[in-house]
Formats: structure tokens, sequence, C-alpha cells
């Protein structure tokens, strides 16, 4: 399908980039966001010139041994935390900055915020259901660093971070995944706003109640992006094992063709090919910021403090789709050379320990094995 393109906004006034961080082993140093930083300006520059909104979530418990996806730190953890979050924000305002934007420290305006969530778990039962959050922005409201007094989690962040998003569009970024390829940001939001849901999308065959997709203009609300994986994802067992999610994979699975003009004028017509996504993952992704508010976050009680949306409502998309109800989470997933371009990589951030760490490990392991420093230690 064919789409004409008149003047459309730069992807950076269409969309924000919500980073979200935690604790770290490689913690003080911000090496894992400078790899981030370094992979957009390579691979898909506008998403250091759009607004952005760092979440800065904190722990739970400290302990003798990590548990970093519970919330649980070491006391060294623990210790370095703060370090790690005031130069996370130096690192950001840097990267953010430009000539006619310069950014400081002290430029920041402060405010309090409130993300509630719901349970019926005991362990909450005595608290207000509500984590309160200290807020910093620069006057220009381009910057945002979100410091809350508890622990979040992944759901609760991006939550609150959404309901402080004022465009259209949100780029959703953890803290250890890099961009390795070059991303067509403007031709997806292009095809995201030709193609979003409709109140009529499914239509439900009263006869014999079977959801039946829309087959002319299939919505595009969420797009992500192939890791190790996910490739070759269209052909994968997450697809071929299950009827329905075949179905709608040979109905929908395109190029859409993307038409727009040059600086100077030419016109330029692009093939993006996107694959129906049968999950919706944490991983970074694209999505229409309103769809994210309406379908994942419907309630306060959607997801839990410390939940991660993957492993909650995720799951919970995914046997919809099964069932035929893919067009009512319109979930995509960026698929060139039929999945066997690699789009992301994971820099394994509950693990790494930065690189003086990483390197005085290997020296250890090399010594202890009597290994030369010549010879090539396994990672």
């Amino acid at each position: 399908m064919t789409m004409a393109s008149p003047a459309r906004p730069a992807p950076e006034e269409l969309v924000t980039v919500i980073i979200t961080t935690s604790p770290t082993p490689s913690a003080p140093s911000t090496e894992l966001l400078e790899q981030i930083a370094a992979s957009f300006r390579k691979h898909c520059a506008s998403l250091i010139h759009c607004r952005v909104i760092v979440v800065l979530d904190t722990y739970d418990h400290v302990s003798k041994k990590p548990r970093l996806k519970k919330g649980h730190v070491t006391p060294d953890s623990a210790a370095k935390y703060a370090d790690y979050k005031a130069n996370a924000k130096r690192l950001i305002l840097k990267e953010y900055s430009s000539t006619e934007r310069p950014y400081g420290t002290g430029d920041l305006v402060k405010a309090q915020e409130k993300a509630e969530f719901g349970s019926g778990a005991a362990a909450y039962a005595s608290q207000d259901n509500a984590v309160v959050m200290n807020i910093t922005t620069t006057k220009d409201g381009r910057v945002t660093f979100v410091e809350p007094v508890q622990r979040l989690g992944f759901g609760l962040a991006v939550r609150s971070a959404l309901r402080m998003t004022v465009t259209p569009y949100v780029w959703i970024q953890q803290h250890d995944w890099a961009l390795v390829t070059d991303i067509p940001l403007g031709s997806l939001l292009q095809i995201m706003q030709q193609h979003k849901a409709q109140p009529s999308a499914e239509q439900e065959d009263k006869e014999n109640n079977e959801i039946l997709p829309e087959a002319v203009r299939p919505p595009v609300e969420y797009v992500c992006f192939p890791s190790i994986r996910m490739m070759e994802y269209a052909t994968s067992d997450h697809v071929m094992l299950y009827p329905a999610l075949r179905a709608l994979t040979q109905l929908h699975k395109q190029n859409f063709t993307v038409q727009s003009e040059s600086e100077d004028g030419t016109a330029v017509t692009s093939r993006v090919p996107l694959t129906p996504l049968f999950l919706w993952h944490d991983k970074p992704h694209l999505a229409s910021t309103s769809h994210y508010l309406n379908q994942v976050f419907y309630s306060r009680i959607a997801i839990q403090r410390g939940a991660f949306i993957e492993d909650t409502v995720g799951h919970l998309a995914r046997d919809e789709m099964k069932q035929g109800k893919w067009n009512r989470w319109a979930c995509w997933l960026y698929y060139p050379d039929e999945g066997k371009h690699l789009c992301l990589r994971h820099l394994k951030g509950r693990t790494w320990r930065g690189v003086e760490a990483e390197l005085a490990a290997k020296l250890e392991y090399m010594r202890l094995n009597g290994l030369d420093v010549n010879v090539q230690v396994p990672n």
C-alpha cells in the first residue's frame, strides 16, 4: 500500500524518548547509557533531538546477594547509586544539549508527583499504594528526570513517564539495549499515523462468534525491533505452532511503501518491512502514547509495583492474539531482510560491571589459570 507524504513534523517533534534505568553492577559509571546514546547518534540521530524522560528507579532491599530484577542490591551497589544518578543526569543533559539549548544541572525546575498502583498482595495491604516521585525538568520541558522514593519497577516507570508525555508517540528504551542498525524512524511514524486503530477495527461474526481480522488497513500502534532471539520471527515456533498467529502473519506481513521528499524536493519512495508481533515486549520499541495508556495501563491495577509489562500484560496480550484479537494490540516487528537482520544488542546490564571491572576480572582469570596475557580469554 502506498501513502503520499505532505509536509510533516520532524520525528523529534512527534516522539518522546523514555529511558528507564536502575541499579547496575557498573554503577557509578554511565557506560551503559553512553553506549545507548552513541547508538542513537549512529543509527537514529533523531532520538538524540527528541524530548527525553529518564526514570532513575531505585531499589527495594539491601542484601548480600543481588537480585536486580527483584529490586535487591548489595551494600556496595546501594552506596554507589546516588553517584550514578548524578552522573546519569549530567550525561543526559550533555547529550541532549545543543548550541541553541545548552543544559546544566542548575537549570532544572523541581516538582513532585505520585505513581499510584493497585495490588491484592498482602505485602502492600498496609501501604498507601502510591509512590512519591521527585521530578526535575529543564525550563523548556524537553529533558525530565524522575526519581521515585520507592522502587517502581519497569511497568510503573513507563506508565509514570507516559503520563508526563506531550507527544503522540514514545520510544521506550531500557538502559541495556543498543541499536546496531539504522532505524527508519520517520517512515515508521508515517506508517503509524496512516494506520491508527479504529473503533471498528474488530468485526465480530455474530453467527459463529469468530473475530475477523481487519484485512484492508491493519492498525500499527507498536513497533518493536529484532534482537537475536527474534530473528526470522515470522517462521519461528512463536508463530508457526499456532493456527491463528500463522493466519494473521500470512494476512498482514508486508512491505509498507512510504513516499516522502528529499531536501531538494525530489520524490523518494522507501519500503518498510513489518510482520505482526504476538507479544508486547519490553525491549526498545516505538508506540502510540494514547494506545499505550488505554491498552496497557487501562487501570491502576493493570501493573503492580515492581512488575514488568512483558511478564504481565504482555502475556495477556499474547493470549488474546491467539484468539484472533491481534488488532486490539496492533503490535508489529520491524523485519528487514526477512528477519535475518539484527537491530538490537543486549548489553547485559544486570551482570556487566563496566570496562575496567570486566578487564580486571579477565586478568584475574588469566592469573588463576596460568594463562599468558596474549591468550584470548573466554567471554
